[in-house]
């Protein structure tokens, strides 16, 4: 028996390794199952490469529990190792100092990746076993088998074993503390996170399965009787989708596979990405469309970042622009540094071409399908518009290519790009300094009077609905060159789209000044700003209108984003137009006849907004009720 101490630079590696990877202590099983599954990866390719002779079939990764003898046995059929080779891989690890490790890695960020990256692998085993024994036979003709020991200090023994088969196993002797890892649903769930799309079968215990008797017996009915059998249980699938051709798989292959990921889910997929680059980094994966409910923020954390087909983590924020976390499903890539911080993964370069090569992808696909069929494109946009808002909202370079297929849906039904509706209505809707103006709702029947009033005029009106709507409208005012944004109840059409000409007014200014004060004391002044315009006799007698720029910062501040204006008060127009015959009978109307008409007319503008409620309201009906 040979005895020694491993080779660390630091007077003990163990407390380190527990103390700051305790936390992702159930990442020791992944490491240790993806360092059985690259011992079997080798043995292929020495053979591939004709440095091994013997055959090479049925290569496995097993996980063996024994709850009686607390240990868990993660055993390989693959290269083994010899005495030597543990020395050179088990023994000697490099570090630079205790300290400079603590405090380089010290990043909770960083944890969970650690391990894996810096040598750890092997190791991670103690996190959770308070003795670790490796048990092993090379792949050489002359080898011998040899079983290495170690406690959890530095001190090792490594003596012959009896083992006959090559491959290795690592023994875990499972402390009391971590006696959850002794239990098999803690083990399978471990293995079905990170362990379901390995390249080599992982078998962890085992089913029934009905088979014909050997014998041939047969039942009454003259069927051969069946017979229960124990088979090895494969808990993974080597051979996932996103690691074939795309032109290897049918539609329903990727069905398949959205179920296998996400085998509690209701809901088709819209449709699905393939990626699959080689240069100038490794790219594979698919990613697929699901349809986007209102709230995004629960649709997150969807995507399952890979590393060889090793999970890694369904956090991938830092890798993808922030609105493609909305998709679904897997990214695999060898080049995505595993083993840092999140502040430099955004400043990585392969994470930066691999993050805008997703987007392009993401972007020429849904125009793809805009040019293909743009029926069956716009039949689907109620799930694609608010994934396409938060995409030109958080990516420059997307919100630049989406202009070509980001639509907009008008009240009578018409879908139109921004580009195609400017060009629709810049005759009608430009104002007198040229700008165009794109007229909006964000609910039509709410507005209803005010999107009729438009439309009489001849103008088109678009819905624009959901959370992300305030920021886009800022978003495409910026981008789209002479355009501006404006709710169709922000104020009167007139003063919406400004042309040269004007109304002549039929009250004088001296006559609006006794008017005034009348609208003023029938409604909340600290609210409403009562104001005259001259308008079409045709509209309503008064409006009540909130401006633009009140409004928008209003709906910004409720979803966060405009906290440094200070709370926004609930202030409003109270429009009174001046040429409705309506205003003129009040104006000749005395006493509380002139209160009474001002009441009721001002009420009615604030029912059209939905904003006449409880006393008010009653008061109202009753009111009405009287004067019929």
């Amino acid at each position: 028996m040979k005895k020694g101490h491993i080779s660390v630079e630091t007077e003990n590696i163990f407390p380190i390794i527990k103390k700051f990877l305790y936390s992702d202590h159930e990442i020791f099983l992944r490491e240790l199952v993806s360092n059985a599954v690259d011992a079997t990866q080798k043995l292929k390719v020495l053979s591939k490469n004709g440095e091994y002779d013997k055959e090479v079939k049925d290569l496995q990764v097993e996980v063996i529990l024994d709850k009686a003898a607390k240990t868990l046995t993660i055993r390989d059929n693959g290269i083994g190792m010899t005495a030597d080779e543990i020395d050179k891989y088990i023994n000697q690890i490099a570090f630079s100092g205790a300290e400079e490790f603590v405090q380089k890695y010290k990043d909770s960020d960083s944890k969970e990746s650690i391990i894996g990256h810096f040598g750890l692998g092997f190791y991670s085993a103690f996190m959770v076993a308070e003795k670790v024994e490796i048990n092993t036979l090379g792949r050489y003709d002359d080898a011998k088998a040899v079983k290495w020991t170690s406690n959890g200090t530095t001190e090792y023994s490594i003596e012959a074993s009896d083992k006959a088969t090559r491959g290795t196993d690592i023994v875990l002797h499972i402390t009391d503390e971590s006696a959850e890892f002794l239990e098999e649903a803690r083990i399978r769930g471990i293995l079905d996170r990170y362990c379901k799309f390995l390249p080599v079968p992982v078998i962890f215990g085992t089913y029934t399965k009905q088979i014909d008797d050997p014998s041939g017996e047969k039942d009454e009915e003259g069927n051969v009787k069946k017979i229960s059998k124990e088979v090895p249980n494969q808990i993974n699938n080597p051979s996932p989708a996103w690691t074939k051709m795309p032109a290897d798989l049918e539609k329903e292959d990727y069905s398949k596979f959205y179920r296998e990921l996400y085998p509690s889910t209701i809901e088709d997929p819209l449709f699905h990405i393939h990626l699959n680059v080689d240069y100038p980094f490794n790219l594979t994966g698919i990613l697929y469309f699901p349809k986007i409910k209102e709230n995004v923020e629960v649709q997150k954390n969807k995507i399952q970042l890979y590393s060889n087909q090793v999970f890694i983590t369904d956090n991938v924020e830092e890798i993808v622009p922030e609105f493609l976390t909305l998709l679904h499903g897997v990214i695999d890539s060898p080049d995505i540094p595993l083993n840092v911080s999140r502040s430099y993964l955004q400043s990585d370069s392969n994470v930066k071409k691999i993050s805008a090569h997703i987007s392009k992808k993401v972007s020429d696909k849904l125009k793809q399908m805009f040019n293909k069929d743009r029926k069956d494109f716009e039949e689907k946009w109620s799930d694609l518009r608010i994934f396409s808002e938060y995409g030109m909202l958080s990516d420059d370079k997307f919100a630049e290519r989406a202009k070509a297929f980001h639509l907009m849906e008008t009240t009578d039904g018409k879908f139109v790009t921004p580009e195609e509706y400017k060009e629709e209505v810049k005759a009608t809707q430009t104002d007198k300094d040229g700008k165009t103006i794109f007229l909006y709702t964000n609910n039509k029947e709410e507005q209803y009077s005010f999107v009729k009033a438009a439309n009489d005029r001849g103008y088109k009106v678009i819905e624009l609905q959901g959370p992300l709507a305030a920021h886009w409208v800022q978003k495409m005012e910026m981008s789209l060159e002479d355009v501006s944004f404006a709710r169709v109840d922000a104020d009167t059409l007139d003063k919406l789209i400004q042309k040269d000409e004007e109304i002549p007014s039929k009250l004088s200014e001296k006559e609006q000044e006794e008017l005034k004060p009348v609208f003023e004391g029938v409604v909340n002044k600290d609210m409403f700003k009562v104001q005259f315009e001259s308008m079409s006799e045709s509209e309503a007698p008064i409006m009540v209108t909130q401006p633009e720029f009140i409004r928008r910062m209003k709906e910004q501040q409720a979803m966060g984003g405009a906290g440094f204006y200070g709370a926004f008060p609930e202030t409003y127009n109270m429009i009174v137009n001046s040429n409705h015959p309506k205003i003129s009978s009040i104006l000749a109307a005395k006493g509380e006849e002139q209160a009474q008409k001002a009441k009721q007319l001002t009420d009615l503008a604030m029912l059209a907004q939905g904003m006449l409620k409880g006393e008010a309201l009653t008061d109202f009906v009753n009111r009405s009720i009287d004067l019929v």
